[in-house]
């Protein structure tokens, strides 16, 4: 009986450090399942949270962390992230073939050639993550352009009178 209260005591003093590994892979899953599920949002928010920790991950692991961050980010826009992440997933795939599965080498490889020549017709300003946004930006000041004329306008009125 005494010598079972002391192996009781390492065995839970190791197991965080072995929940620890599997809680990584799980947020892995977790992930993945978001991306399948088209959750994008909330697979993008587990693989931040996660990112941090990837080096934990088996290299497999690593590379299928990337794949999925690359196209989760590919979907929501964030252009500059996605070929980031999939030029990694690419790099890893390139050192250990099928690391991968086929059918995501295959988007892997459609999503980074898309995002290349992007770069390559327009240069990095064509992966702003909000091209919109300039667009409203540029709407905004000729708005604001046509309000300081009729701003302009209106003393020139009042002074003629």
């Amino acid at each position: 009986m005494r010598l079972l209260i002391p192996v009781v005591a390492v065995a839970l003093s190791c197991a965080p450090m072995l929940a620890g590994c599997a809680t990584y892979q799980d947020d892995l899953a977790r992930g993945q399942r978001a991306f399948e599920g088209s959750e994008d949002e909330r697979a993008l928010a587990i693989f931040r949270i996660l990112e941090p920790d990837t080096s934990r991950l088996s290299d497999s692991d690593r590379a299928h962390y990337a794949y999925l961050r690359g196209m989760t980010d590919f979907r929501m826009g964030y252009k500059s992230e996605a070929r980031h992440w999939l030029s990694m997933a690419a790099a890893m795939q390139k050192q250990t073939p099928d690391v991968l599965p086929e059918d995501w080498a295959k988007r892997m490889n459609d999503a980074l050639k898309e995002l290349n020549e992007a770069v390559y017709a327009a240069g990095t300003e064509a992966l702003t993550n909000t091209p919109g946004q300039k667009a409203q930006g540029d709407d905004d000041s000729s708005s604001s352009g046509d309000t300081d004329n009729s701003s302009k306008q209106k003393p020139k009125s009042s002074d003629s009178n």
